[in-house]
C-alpha cells in the first residue's frame, strides 16, 4: 500500500516537474508587450508597494529566483533578471510578492520564517537519527531513537505544508497587481497565471510527498512497537 502511495507521489512529482519547465520554457519565449525585463518589472512592483528598502539582484543558477528576507534581496535568474517575456515579468512579480507579504507582516511568512532555525537543525540531524532509530530497531526493538527522527522529520513536514499558503499568496499578489498595472494583457495574464500556478504545483508534490514519507515512518515505529 505504501509503495503504491509512494511510487505514485514520486511519478506524479516528475510529471508534475517536467510541466512545469516545460511551461516556463514556453512562456520564456514568449516576449512582453510591454518590453520590460524582470529586474524592471521587480523594481516598478516594489516602488508600486512604497518598498524602498528592497534590492533586486542577479544570482547564478536556473529557476534559483526566491525573496530572502534576512537581507531584504530579490535574487532573480539571469534568464529572469534580463529576459523580457511572460515568464520573466510573472517569477519577478512572485518574488516581490514574498517581499510584499515581509512588508505587511503576512501572517504565514513570519510563521514560516519562525520555524526555520527548527528545520536548519532538523535537516541536519534527522536522516542520521532515522537511519539509527532503524538500525536500532532491528536489533533491540526498541523505537524510541527513531521516534525522535520522526518528530524532526515531522517538522520539515509541516514547514512544507505551512509554504504552501505562503507560495499561493504570493502569486495571488503576483497576478493582481500585474492585471492592475496594465504590465500584462489578457492572453499574457493567463499565461502568467498559468505558469504560476505549474510553480504553485511542485511545491503541494513536494509536501504530500514529505507526509507520504511521514507516515511511512510512523508505521515503522508503530510495527515495532508492537513487536516489543
Amino acid at each position: 500500500m505504501y509503495w503504491i502511495l509512494i511510487g505514485g507521489t514520486f511519478l506524479i512529482s516528475m510529471l508534475v516537474s517536467w510541466r512545469f519547465k516545460s511551461k516556463f520554457n514556453k512562456y520564456s519565449n514568449e516576449p512582453l508587450s510591454a518590453g520590460l525585463t524582470g529586474r524592471d518589472v521587480a523594481e516598478k512592483m516594489l516602488r508600486d508597494y512604497g518598498i524602498t528598502d528592497v534590492q533586486v539582484i542577479s544570482v547564478e543558477g536556473h529557476l534559483g529566483d526566491h525573496y530572502n528576507p534576512a537581507n531584504k534581496t530579490v535574487n532573480l535568474s539571469p534568464d529572469v533578471y534580463h529576459g523580457a517575456s511572460v515568464a520573466a515579468a510573472a517569477v519577478a512579480a512572485h518574488e516581490c510578492g514574498h517581499a510584499v507579504q515581509h512588508a505587511k507582516a503576512y501572517a504565514w511568512l513570519g510563521f514560516r520564517s519562525a520555524m526555520v532555525p527548527v528545520l536548519s537543525v532538523a535537516s541536519q540531524w534527522m536522516m542520521w537519527i532515522i537511519m539509527g532509530g532503524l538500525i536500532l530497531l532491528q536489533m533491540t526493538h526498541n523505537p524510541t531513537v527513531l521516534w525522535i527522527g520522526i518528530a524532526l522529520f515531522a517538522a520539515t513536514t509541516v514547514f512544507s505544508f505551512v509554504t504552501l499558503p505562503v507560495e499561493f499568496d504570493a502569486s495571488n499578489r503576483a497576478l493582481a497587481w500585474l492585471d492592475n498595472s496594465g504590465i500584462t494583457r489578457s492572453r499574457e495574464h493567463e499565461d502568467a497565471k498559468d505558469a504560476l500556478w505549474w510553480a504553485a504545483m511542485t511545491y503541494v508534490v513536494a509536501a504530500l510527498g514529505s507526509l507520504a514519507t511521514l507516515i511511512y515512518y510512523i508505521m515503522i515505529a508503530t510495527s515495532g512497537s508492537r513487536r516489543n
